[in-house]
């Protein structure tokens, strides 16, 4: 019970740091990434991360995948997938090149600075879609692109993770929990998005039918959310992310004809209780230990963490012949780590690759970025051009 007296100052403090933030002219998620940081262990410490705190974050951005899902445009994305993993593959080459380099420069061992490259590799689109919704730009062919980056970027994020936990048993460090063969976990993606396919075209349209048949209150929105909680279960069994999985289980909704209703229903369910919870999980990450010692570290290696997202998604849209606008909507969009960075960093964490001191920076480090994120990328949408958008090739 001690919970719900946490969650309903979670709700009350993101409701109003939301009202200002949005009365600022700053997106509403900035707001609530500060709540997180100023009542977490970093400022006044009123609430830690704990069981329940995971849980309700975890359902929040499944849930804020699931709407990015059902807003977006399969045909769209399927029309950026070029693009779209070309910005990622750049997004992913310059972090781990930079980062790793410059981590080296600043005193940490070749294995810490290659793992602190691949922690930075990592795109956490969930920041970036609730900004683009804010902001109506998530159909546009800027946020096909985002969307499509963030799941070549996942994909390419495990491939690295699984890679890195070979290195490291190969160095004699034992890697945190038993990890399956690569070339096991990338037939299992491959065959996760083979059904992804099927549930799309066949079984999400066959399962909505038959729920709305069902004598029972809700019976549409309850299936719809059983698509998406199984979809980012799935998702989570192959090593992807599960908003990965929750975004595909909203686009599979979203070819069929209750996409309005189930926006009205879920979007109130997700806004009022658990995405709120998952912006301030960000936040209560944040801890101040080793700040003073490393202040330079810290502030250096979260401008690398912006500038190789920006620069390197930026040149995969330009090279697709996007914009410069256009370029550095999606290389902003990009930028955010969020929980993917955040599980990356403990995995080395627990296997022993980084010490207490180091995983305190990177912890800081992501959310930094993250925090700044947002704000970037609304600078970047209110430059975007009114008129007649490009069209990429």
């Amino acid at each position: 019970m001690a919970f719900l007296g946490t969650l309903c100052l979670i709700l009350v403090l993101t409701t109003l740091a939301g009202n200002f933030a949005n009365r600022l002219g700053v997106p509403a998620v900035i707001g609530e990434l500060l709540i997180g940081i100023i009542i977490g262990p970093a400022l006044l410490n009123w609430v830690q991360l704990n069981s329940l705190v995971n849980l309700f974050s975890d359902i929040g951005v499944v849930i804020l995948m699931f709407l990015g899902g059902l807003e977006s445009n399969l045909q769209l994305l399927m029309k950026y997938l070029r693009p779209a993993i070309i910005v990622a593959t750049l997004g992913v080459i310059l972090p781990i090149s930079v980062m790793g380099l410059a981590s080296w420069w600043w005193g940490f061992t070749g294995l810490e600075s290659l793992f602190i490259g691949v922690i930075f590799s990592a795109t956490s689109v969930s920041i970036s879609v609730a900004v683009l919704k804010e902001y109506h730009a998530l159909t546009t062919r800027e946020g096909a692109t985002i969307l499509g980056a963030a799941v070549a970027d996942d994909i390419m994020g495990v491939v690295l993770l699984s890679l890195m936990i070979s290195l490291l048993a190969s160095q004699g460090i034992e890697a945190a929990g038993s990890q399956p063969a690569l070339a096991i976990v990338l037939l299992e993606q491959v065959a996760f998005f083979g059904g992804t396919y099927v549930l799309v075209k066949w079984v999400a349209p066959y399962l909505m039918h038959l729920s709305e048949r069902l004598v029972m209150a809700s019976s549409v929105t309850i299936m719809s959310m059983v698509i998406c909680l199984g979809m980012a279960w799935l998702a989570n069994l192959v090593g992807l992310s599960g908003a990965i999985g929750a975004f595909f289980a909203g686009i599979a909704v979203a070819h069929t004809p209750y996409r309005e209703v189930l926006a009205d229903h879920v979007e109130p369910l997700g806004n009022a209780i658990f995405i709120p919870v998952f912006f301030v999980s960000v936040g209560l990450n944040m801890t101040l230990d080793h700040v003073g010692e490393k202040v330079g570290i810290i502030l250096g290696l979260t401008v690398l963490a912006c500038l190789t997202k920006l620069i390197g998604c930026g040149l995969g849209a330009r090279l697709c012949h996007f914009s410069w606008s256009s370029s550095t909507v999606i290389g902003t969009g990009m930028i955010a780590r969020g929980e993917m960075g955040l599980i990356t960093a403990q995995i080395g964490h627990q296997a022993g690759l980084l010490g207490d001191a180091n995983y305190s920076v990177m912890i800081l480090v992501i959310v930094l970025a993250t925090v700044v994120a947002p704000l970037l990328l609304k600078q970047a949408l209110k430059r975007m051009p009114q008129g007649a958008p490009e069209q990429a090739i």
